[in-house]
């Protein structure tokens, strides 16, 4: 999730969690008497050269589908909400685990509803996109190995937001919803912090991915590792030549070669030290300052050797 803001100031504004509602009511509505699991392609590029840098290749048709809101949903999933228990990612530090109860339903019911029951063997990855540009990858066979829910709501009632205290935002809206993880049931999951943890999700969809705009021919096999990375912390709000998120606007890798390595580390290692207002997260802490540095660097030296693809 580490962001890059080129420029000026970047102002990320959120309507509030009822108009959020209202509003995916509102688009659900327009297609309301389509067939779930309609199958669409969902491709879209500003002019014909971004095909060079397209990064999303489909071996089969790509499924999008923008979920509704949460009562059309349980009338639909014929279930009831459940509720489950997690410690928060957003909130927890370092050994000190904050717990919250969510109401939602498992992640693994919801695709069904959407996609089919046959949605595993449909694409290798979910994509998860949030209404604020953020996307979030994460393979299909995650789902059947870990409990994954897509939550709507807190059990006790109180505002459906989190402060999260990586990226310097207070009372965030999480809505229309919200992909967590039982780290509890599986601590393991804790390591990971909030990296597979969407929040104000509105659409999700199918994909097979490759990284021939990651990793061009021609690139030395020992950027491998920077690709991975660039997965990992970037690319969830960056884009490079074309593939990731779209928080925020330019090829990350164009940006990177504007910085010093010197800049450009200690922007990855402590982002408010160098833009006050950023809401950019720093390298998780829980890594050691010798781990969080080969990082920054192995990224700086990824991005500056990539080609840039218009």
């Amino acid at each position: 999730m580490t962001s890059f803001e080129s420029g000026s100031k970047v102002v990320v504004s959120r309507s509030s969690a009822g108009s959020l509602q209202a509003t995916n009511a509102a688009s659900w509505n327009g297609y309301e008497n389509f067939r779930w699991g309609v199958e669409n392609m969902w491709i879209t590029f500003s002019n014909l050269s971004r095909l060079v840098g397209l990064v999303v290749l489909f071996a089969s048709m790509a499924h999008t589908v923008e979920l509704p809101p949460a009562e059309q949903l349980q009338e639909r999933i014929g279930l009831p909400a459940r509720t489950v228990l997690v410690y928060e990612p957003h909130l927890s530090v370092g050994d000190k685990h904050v717990a919250i109860e969510y109401v939602g339903y498992r992640a693994v019911d919801v695709m069904a509803l959407v996609f089919g029951k046959d949605w595993r063997s449909q694409a290798e990855t979910i994509e998860f996109r949030a209404l604020d540009g953020f996307v979030s990858h994460i393979n299909i066979s995650r789902f059947t190995k870990e409990n994954a829910f897509i939550v709507f709501a807190r059990k006790d009632n109180f505002a459906f937001t989190i402060d999260n205290i990586a990226q310097n935002q207070t009372n965030v809206p999480l809505g229309p919803y919200y992909l967590i993880w039982d780290n509890i049931s599986n601590p393991a999951l804790l390591a990971e912090g909030s990296q597979n943890w969407p929040y104000q999700v509105k659409e999700v969809k199918l994909v097979t991915l490759s990284d021939e705009a990651l990793f061009p021919v021609g690139l030395d096999d020992r950027f491998h590792e920077g690709v991975e990375l660039a997965k990992t912390y970037c690319l969830k709000c960056h884009k490079v030549n074309g593939f990731g998120g779209e928080k925020f606007e330019g090829n990350l890798s164009e940006i990177a070669k504007g910085y010093a390595e010197a800049e450009f580390t200690r922007l990855v290692l402590a982002p408010s030290s160098v833009r006050s207002y950023t809401t950019m997260p720093a390298l998780p802490n829980r890594l050691s300052q010798t781990e969080r540095q080969r990082i920054a660097k192995a990224l700086f030296d990824y991005l500056n050797e990539l080609p840039i693809l218009r």
